[in-house]
């Protein structure tokens, strides 16, 4: 809603037809009294411009707080600080409005600090118990390495799925605040997709997966750390929804003028074309999920959010019955200018 003349009129519509009334009784008053034209004349001049000049008077204050007011508002992102921003009125409701708007703010902000602070504890918490749990887990692995019998292998690709979603739930915990945990240089794409074709190397075997690699020995822009977490789910997804025979995964890599780009094949079950553009959203399992329901709709959510951060661009391409290409990008500017972009983000 805008502040203009005709809203301010409207809103004193009452106190303009009090003053007519007023005028009115004035004017008939002294003309029963026989007041000379000339004096009565003068008088409802008077009493005329001093209406005008007070509606005027006020009009103008509140249209110059209001206007910046509103001004403000519509270019402030965090709109709660719109009481930080703009100076109290001068006049009564406003002042009113002013001190009601700055507690409300006040209360939010004390909210969100304990909101804030409940959450922090939470991931804190959260951390801590992932490297508990981590522990025996290890141990677990280590004990089915040195066991392998036909069932114990079986319990340890188990046990290699619940590493896999424990790390799943450490690396959402941190992705809010990436930016503050990374290391961007140059990261050799050979030895991070050996890193996690060993992780996923008993999965691989069991579902009898064909490695492939093309012109992966080049390095790129990045994060070691959390690029491997993203490779390694979209090892964990292709796995997931690989064929029973002659599954294969490919890794190649190419260049643009701007841009250094990995892809990542597999000949699975692909993605439906209804699911395709929602498969980044956070909780979306789509059509495969549902029939597995062993999809949490997190991996490929968290993957995107990372990407993001980094400054790394993900695409998918798939059709259904024919696998999936995942396509990501990297920038091929001086680090410098990669570590630059990011601060942005």
């Amino acid at each position: 809603m805008k502040f203009n003349f005709i809203s301010y009129l409207k809103d004193r519509l009452i106190s303009i037809l009090l003053f007519f009334f007023l005028f009115l009784s004035v004017f008939f008053t002294l003309s029963a009294f026989h007041v000379g034209e000339e004096l009565l004349l003068s008088i409802m001049v008077l009493f005329f411009l001093f209406g005008s000049v007070l509606l005027s008077y006020d009009y103008i204050r509140r249209r110059t707080f209001w206007k910046h007011f509103l001004f403000c508002l519509e270019r402030l992102d965090e709109k709660y600080l719109i009481s930080e921003i703009v100076s109290k009125p001068e006049f009564l409701e406003g002042e009113l409005f002013f001190d009601a708007l700055y507690e409300i703010n006040k209360s939010m902000n004390e909210k969100i600090h304990d909101y804030r602070k409940n959450v922090t504890d939470f991931k804190e918490y959260i951390e801590l118990w992932i490297h508990e749990v981590k522990i025996p887990i290890a141990s677990s692995k280590l004990i089915a390495y040195n066991n392998r019998s036909k069932e114990i292998k079986k319990i340890d690709e188990q046990i290699s799925r619940i590493e896999n979603e424990v790390e799943q739930v450490l690396y959402y915990v941190r992705s809010e605040n990436a930016e503050k945990d990374y290391l961007i240089k140059e990261v050799s794409l050979r030895s991070v997709i050996n890193q996690v074709v060993v992780k996923n190397k008993e999965a691989l075997l069991a579902k009898k997966v064909t490695i492939k690699m093309e012109n992966v020995d080049h390095t790129v822009l990045t994060d070691g750390k959390w690029f491997e977490y993203i490779l390694n789910q979209i090892v964990n997804n292709s796995m997931k929804y690989a064929k029973e025979k002659d599954s294969f995964l490919h890794f190649s890599y190419h260049e643009t003028k701007e841009e250094a780009i990995l892809e990542i094949e597999d000949n699975g079950i692909g993605i439906a074309k209804t699911d395709l553009p929602r498969v980044f959203e956070k909780s979306f399992t789509g059509k495969n999920g549902r029939k597995g329901k062993n999809s949490t709709g997190m991996g490929l959510y968290i993957v995107k959010n990372l990407c993001d951060k980094l400054g790394h661009s993900i695409e998918l391409k798939s059709e259904e019955g024919k696998g999936v290409k995942v396509i990501l990008s990297f920038s091929k500017e001086g680090y410098y200018d990669v570590a630059k972009s990011l601060t942005k983000l």
